[in-house]
């Protein structure tokens, strides 16, 4: 008897592969093919994005990063221009009532960066919720227009980084014209390679490293050392003697020589103050001279001598 249930399980099991093996794929077991799920653009409150451009021609985003249908990420993979706006269902069948309808320009900056970061929310925007940015109400409308940008790259509202930080960074803008040669100014470099304005685990929202010094010393490595005498000022932060956006004086120092070595150097092994009437009368060391003459290898020494930074 226990033989002959065994036998009878293996016909069953055998009958029941045999009745799929030749279903082709996509049918259940009734012989129904499997149906694909709706998407949200045939549910209840959708009206489609033919519906939208119909109306909106000046909106349509053919072309740009969203329109890429192959990026899952991306609003045309999704529910097209209903991805960031909501369904547009009833909007469209009131004749366009503009409360139906979510548009990110009226909407508050709290609201509008938890729809953008939706998507954009690793990489160069990892770190945008709680940077300086968005604690001081910006949101990515300040910056970006999606259907109506002025940038070649990057979608912004202005033509140019620099106009666009500038509206704010006003003082930034002022300090690029104290120098005759500005790279920012030329056009050579923009705000974004030093800084990511969408956040950042550096100082001051600098892209790179955890420090000043680490910013600096990517594009100035001879700076960097290591030194066998260091100079402490130059350890510790690069601006402390330079001002990266800009300086009416000779190397973007942020006063000129020697009084710029004078803010710590004083009275320290020979005269160093012009504010000393005794050495300003002796003394011919503060006339067109500079610290540097002497004190050449100022950034750091690799020499066994070069403990005054002469060499």
């Amino acid at each position: 008897m226990q033989a002959f249930r065994v036998v009878c399980r293996i016909a069953i099991a055998a009958g029941l592969l045999g009745a799929g093996a030749g279903r082709p794929p996509g049918v259940i077991a009734s012989g129904s093919p499997q149906q694909p799920q709706a998407g949200t653009q045939n549910a209840a409150g959708y009206a489609g994005e033919d519906t939208c451009l119909a109306c909106h021609t000046d909106k349509a985003y053919a072309g740009t990063p969203h329109a890429q249908k192959a990026n899952p990420r991306t609003p045309a993979s999704a529910d097209g221009c209903e991805t960031c706006h909501g369904p547009g269902k009833a909007h469209s069948e009131s004749s366009g009532d503009a409360k139906l309808i979510k548009n990110p320009k009226k909407m508050p900056a709290r609201d509008v960066t938890a729809l953008c970061t939706s998507c954009h929310n690793r990489g160069e925007h990892a770190f945008f919720e709680g940077s300086q940015h968005n604690r001081r109400g910006l949101t990515c409308t300040t910056c970006h227009s999606n259907h109506a940008p002025k940038s070649v790259t990057g979608r912004l509202v202005e033509k140019s980084q620099l106009e666009v930080c500038g509206k704010c960074h006003r003082d930034k803008v002022a300090k690029l014209d104290r120098s005759g040669h500005m790279p920012v100014r030329e056009g050579k470099l923009q705000c974004s390679i030093c800084h990511n304005m969408h956040g950042s685990q550096n100082v001051r929202l600098l892209r790179l490293g955890y420090s000043v010094n680490e910013t600096c010393t990517s594009c100035h490595p001879e700076k960097r050392g290591p030194f066998l005498w260091e100079h402490p000022p130059v350890r510790e932060n690069c601006a402390t003697c330079h001002d990266p956006h800009g300086s009416a004086n000779e190397r973007m120092l942020v006063a000129k020589v020697p009084f710029i070595c004078q803010r710590c150097h004083t009275h320290t092994q020979h005269p160093a103050s012009v504010y000393d009437s005794a050495v300003f009368k002796s003394s011919n060391r503060v006339y067109g001279r500079g610290c540097v003459i002497c004190h050449s290898a100022i950034h750091g020494s690799v020499h066994p001598a070069g403990m005054r930074f002469h060499r």
